[in-house]
């Protein structure tokens, strides 16, 4: 066999499974509906200087 050619044998019957007992990724599985809060004593200044020290911590890595 050269370079680039395949073996037809492998490429003949090759069936694919469509039944429901096979494993696959479900998309909805975890979903979930609702809603969620945070409380916290700090300020939105206070959350955004702490934010920028974040960022300013992952840019000097």
């Amino acid at each position: 066999m050269g370079f680039g050619s395949y073996d037809e044998s492998e490429q003949q019957n090759q069936d694919v499974n469509d039944d429901d007992d096979s494993e696959g990724v479900t998309i909805h599985e975890n979903e979930h509906e609702g809603e969620i809060t945070f409380d916290t004593d700090a300020s939105t200044g206070e959350l955004v200087d702490q934010l920028a020290e974040i960022k300013d911590d992952t840019d000097e890595e």
